[in-house]
């Protein structure tokens, strides 16, 4: 099983979901390779953001993924492209050259059962709680995704 997370510039929310994703898929024993990438390039070959880094290491995951762009390639060699949020899911969802491979995107938010967030919110501009909510989301969303992987 090959999973890649996507967000924007993919530095704070889809590096996040990568790591995240890696630790708790190690706790629950499933075997899965994970990535993560933007539709955007702005970062290219850059760590994540630092902010994301540090919040993420408080609350004990390393994120290490330096910044790619979403390729072609990836919708052949991904099991499922998971989108942070509709803009990322339908921008993936255009990109897709056949109706199986676009059938791969999925939002990160079918996985929330909070229902207070259809989306994961892009924290880059505002303060240090809006890392916080994102970890908070990923590590649910997370946690109902190894339970819909392992049903299928």
């Amino acid at each position: 099983m090959k999973i890649l997370f996507v967000c924007l510039g993919n530095i704070c929310r889809s590096p996040a979901a990568e790591g995240i994703f890696a630790h708790k898929a190690q706790q629950a024993g499933l075997q899965v390779e994970i990535d993560s990438a933007g539709t955007a390039a702005y970062h290219a070959g850059e760590k994540a953001d630092r902010r994301m880094r540090q919040t993420a290491k408080s609350r004990g995951y390393e994120l290490t993924s330096i910044s790619r762009p979403v390729t072609n390639a990836d919708y052949e060699s991904f099991d499922y492209l998971i989108a942070m949020d509709n803009q990322n899911y339908d921008e993936l969802r255009e990109k897709a050259l056949t109706p199986e491979q676009a059938e791969k995107v999925l939002r990160m938010r079918d996985f929330f059962s909070n229902a207070d967030y259809d989306h994961v919110p892009d924290p880059y501009y505002g303060g240090s709680k809006g890392f916080d909510i994102v970890i908070d989301l990923l590590e649910e969303g997370s946690d109902n995704l190894i339970k819909f992987l392992k049903q299928h």
